[in-house]
């Protein structure tokens, strides 16, 4: 997987597009002074969380002892749920969040709605391929967290501009590019758990 590949791949599962509603919607108890400093904190404890599980991903699944091909597959099925989710959205996808605090801190912000488990999951499948290419899976970590993070700073414009409308069809065309690249990623790990060619 080259870097464009890679760094396509991690914006497509962080969707930040999918993710302006949600951060608005956590963010109404914040007062507007304060909000782009909050997110600008919140992103960055995603993208900590991000890289140190790039690099201490793999070590976990040795102790779990599972094999590439499974990772492969079992991510391919993790994006196929998410990209599902994103084309057809259900009732239970709600946007209110619980929260206790009138300012969210890590939850969710950071996790899930930036570093999320399928984004983490991808982390891990994309550094267990070739571990000796770290610094471009890390360079592709930064590039989509980059892009994402200037999308979700203009979150407010973008509603405003865009619409409601615009931001599901987008969501739901990222949502259908994510489908085939996880029905190939599933396609990659039976192959080579089966040896085929």
């Amino acid at each position: 997987m080259t870097l464009m590949q890679a760094t396509t791949l991690l914006f497509l599962v962080m969707d930040p597009l999918g993710n302006i509603p949600f951060f608005m919607t956590s963010l109404k108890k914040v007062a507007p002074q304060r909000r782009q400093w909050v997110i600008a904190r919140e992103l960055l404890i995603a993208l900590l969380i991000m890289v140190v599980f790039l690099f201490a991903g793999q070590g976990l699944l040795g102790v779990l002892q599972v094999s590439r091909e499974a990772l492969t597959a079992a991510g391919g099925i993790i994006l196929m749920l998410i990209a599902v989710r994103m084309v057809f959205p259900t009732p239970e996808t709600t946007l209110e969040e619980v929260s206790l605090a009138a300012e969210p801190f890590i939850v969710p912000l950071a996790i899930p709605y930036t570093a999320g488990p399928s984004l983490l999951a991808t982390e891990i499948l994309l550094m267990s391929q070739d571990p000796a290419r770290w610094k471009v899976w890390l360079a592709a970590v930064l590039i989509a967290w980059s892009l994402s993070a200037v999308i979700l700073f203009a979150s407010g414009y973008l509603e405003r501009i865009l619409g409601e409308r615009v931001l599901l069809a987008l969501e739901r065309l990222m949502g259908m590019i994510l489908v085939l690249i996880s029905t190939q990623m599933i396609f990659t790990g039976i192959q080579e758990f089966f040896g085929l060619p």
